[in-house]
């Protein structure tokens, strides 16, 4: 018996130094270039683009407002081991440039090259809107950018890139026939969106839907009382018959609209983060599909 112990303890001991050198009895060492990106859309898309040769991490995590995160300096430790850091541009990442301040890893604007749409109003008029992955043809540019940025990090796999992206672009292809097929059956009078951010002109460009939202932008003071107020007034001059709000932000304001106008509440609409695995927008193809569901759905009175 003395003696099975001291084997079993030798295997033991065995398995715990092939674990800390990466062995078989363990695999945590990752020798993949790692590639950084600001929020978790741009996450999942440069995933598909990357398949396995790249680890992709993002620096906030599902269910994260974007505008105004506040780097930790956990994301600081990974920032300066990663090997490339992309970011969406258009003013997005209001941190992002303090933040970059603490790596030397290059990075790249993936929204490079995307005609942007002005923001028309509030503190930010003239502004790009920065949401322009909101627009599958624009997240098509971003593939384009990622892939050129991938090949540079990995020369050896840029073929592997370039097959992944015109993958990606397929898939986009085709959510976005889904999407512009099913909003294109609206009435006229029911294709109006109006949202508590500004956050849908590229989809409401691509897709012949009349934006309107409470505010521009996220900002520290959202709603006031003349946004929300010009809210009611288009949602009854037009007899919008349903308003949403976005999974980031408070929904508090459009259920102010809501109980002035009698317009039903829509639904939760995605942004500017995923959901987690188990939720309902693990991705960014179901985040554009689930958006264009509850649209439609809840402007036509039908069941999603």
């Amino acid at each position: 018996m003395a003696n099975l112990r001291k084997t079993v303890c030798a295997l033991a001991a065995s398995a715990l130094v092939l674990s800390a050198c990466g062995g078989p009895a363990g695999t945590t060492d990752d020798k993949r270039p790692v590639v950084l990106t600001t929020f978790t859309v741009l996450a999942d898309i440069a995933s598909n683009v990357a398949g396995d040769k790249l680890k992709v991490e993002s620096i906030t995590k599902p269910g994260a407002e974007i505008h105004g995160y506040e780097p930790t300096p956990d994301d600081i430790k990974k920032a300066a081991k990663a090997d490339l850091i992309l970011d969406n541009g258009l003013n997005l990442e209001a941190w992002f440039a303090r933040f970059v301040k603490e790596s030397d890893a290059p990075h790249k604007v993936v929204s490079e090259g995307v005609q942007p749409i002005a923001i028309g109003e509030d503190a930010y008029q003239g502004k790009p809107n920065p949401h322009a992955w909101m627009s599958p043809k624009n997240v098509g540019i971003y593939v384009d950018n990622m892939v050129k940025a991938f090949s540079e990090l990995s020369s050896g796999d840029a073929a592997v890139f370039k097959a992944n992206g015109d993958a990606y672009k397929a898939k986009l292809q085709g959510v976005q026939d889904e999407m512009t097929n099913a909003l294109s059956a609206l009435p006229k009078n029911e294709r109006a969106l109006v949202t508590c951010e500004g956050a849908f002109s590229y989809l409401a460009r691509d897709t012949g839907l009349t934006e309107r939202y409470i505010w521009a932008v996220n900002a520290e003071q959202q709603a006031t009382p003349q946004q929300i107020t010009r809210a009611i007034g288009f949602v009854k001059e037009n007899k919008v018959p349903a308003v949403f709000c976005e999974s980031t932000v408070s929904d508090a304001p459009m259920r102010q609209v809501v109980s002035a106008t009698g317009a039903a509440f829509g639904g939760v609409l995605f942004v500017d983060s995923l959901s987690g695995p188990e939720g309902p927008v693990p991705t960014y193809l179901d985040l554009i599909r689930h958006d264009s569901k509850t649209i439609v759905a809840a402007l036509t009175g039908a069941k999603p």
